[in-house]
C-alpha cells in the first residue's frame, strides 16, 4: 500500500496538466463539424500534456530511456493526428500519423513474450470488423483502413502480450499500457461505425474519453520502464 502511495505522490502532480487540459476540452467542447484553430489546440493540448509527462520522468539517447522515446514519439505522431482529423479532407493523412504513433508504441512494447494464441484472435476479430466496414470504405481508405487496422491490431496484441498474469510477471505499468492499447482499439471503433457505417450517439463524447484514457495509460507505462529494463 505504501508502495502505490508512494507512486501516486510522485505521478499525480505530473498529470495535473493533463486532467485540466482534458476537463477544458470537455468543458468547452467544440463539435467535430465546426473546424477551428481552437479546437485543434483544444483536442491537442492533453496530448502535449502527457508528452510533458513522459520528458519529467527523465529522457536521453542512452539505451535505458528507450522505451520512453519511443512512447514520447508515439506521442507526437498521434497529436499530429489529432491536428489532422479536425480538418475535412485530411483523415487519411491522420490516419497515417496515427499509424507512425502505433508503429511506435509496438516497438516500445516489443515482441516478448510473443503470445500467437493471442495475436492470432486478435488479428480474427479484426478481419470480421474490417468485412463490416468494409461496404462504407471507397477508394484509398480500402487499403488505408486495413493496413491501419493491421497496424492498431499488432499494437493492442503486443500492449496485451507484456502483461503476464499466469506467470505473475506483470507490472501495474505494464497493466495501463495494456488497458490503454484496448481503449485505443475501441475509441477508433467507435470512430469508424460512426464514420463508415451508422451514426452513434455521442460519438464525440464517446471517442474522446476512450482515447484520452488510451492515451494516458499507455503513457504512464514509462513511469518504470527505465527499472524495467535493468531487471531484463
Amino acid at each position: 500500500m505504501n508502495a502505490v502511495a508512494q507512486v501516486v505522490k510522485s505521478v499525480g502532480p505530473k498529470l495535473v496538466p493533463f486532467f485540466k487540459t482534458v476537463t477544458i476540452y470537455f468543458v468547452v467542447f467544440l463539435p467535430y463539424n465546426l473546424p477551428s484553430v481552437l479546437s485543434t489546440i483544444l483536442k491537442c493540448l492533453p496530448i502535449l500534456s502527457l508528452m510533458l509527462f513522459v520528458l519529467l520522468h527523465g529522457m536521453s539517447l542512452g539505451d535505458e530511456y528507450k522505451y520512453s522515446r519511443r512512447i514520447l514519439v508515439g506521442l507526437i505522431f498521434c497529436c499530429l493526428g489529432d491536428a489532422f482529423l479536425i480538418w475535412p479532407g485530411y483523415f487519411e493523412a491522420g490516419m497515417l500519423a496515427f499509424a507512425i504513433g502505433h508503429i511506435n508504441y509496438i516497438l516500445a512494447f516489443g515482441f516478448k513474450p510473443l503470445n500467437l494464441t493471442l495475436g492470432a484472435c486478435l488479428y480474427a476479430i479484426s478481419v470480421m470488423g474490417i468485412a463490416y466496414l468494409m461496404s462504407g470504405l471507397h477508394g484509398i481508405l480500402v487499403p488505408g483502413v486495413i493496413i491501419y487496422t493491421f497496424i492498431l491490431t499488432t499494437m493492442m496484441w503486443r500492449a496485451i502480450a507484456r502483461v503476464q498474469f499466469f506467470e505473475d510477471l506483470w507490472t501495474w505499468s505494464k497493466l495501463c499500457s495494456c488497458v490503454g492499447g484496448i481503449l485505443f482499439v475501441l475509441s477508433d471503433l467507435i470512430l469508424g461505425l460512426d464514420r463508415f457505417k451508422f451514426s452513434v450517439d455521442y460519438s464525440q463524447a464517446l471517442v474522446m474519453s476512450t482515447y484520452y484514457a488510451a492515451q494516458l495509460g499507455i503513457a504512464l507505462s514509462v513511469v518504470d520502464a527505465k527499472s524495467q529494463r535493468k531487471v531484463e
